[in-house]
């Protein structure tokens, strides 16, 4: 790693990052990654859905037991009531 890149501040980083254009492959590969308009989606080639499936897979490992158990508990509480029960 460079002695520049292990100086810089996140917000430089950052920065740099948004200044790379849709244009660059970093940029494709970040919209890609992104890309959530089920009709862009249907218009991906198996190469972007292959990008975008291993980075969702990545990040969902990411998530801890505990914010996954508020997640469901959240969905549970949300179905109960719907079902017009209690929501204790």
């Amino acid at each position: 790693m460079s002695r520049e890149l292990k100086g810089m501040k996140w917000s430089e980083f950052s920065a740099l990052l948004i200044g790379l254009g849709p244009d660059t492959p970093l940029g494709r590969i970040v919209s890609i990654r992104a890309e959530d308009d089920e009709e862009m989606l249907k218009h991906f080639t198996k190469d972007q859905h292959r990008i975008r499936n291993e980075w969702r897979s990545k990040r969902a490992k990411m998530v801890s037991k505990e914010e996954m158990d508020a997640v469901l508990e959240g969905f549970k509480r949300a179905f109960i009531s719907m079902a017009g029960g209690n929501n204790n």
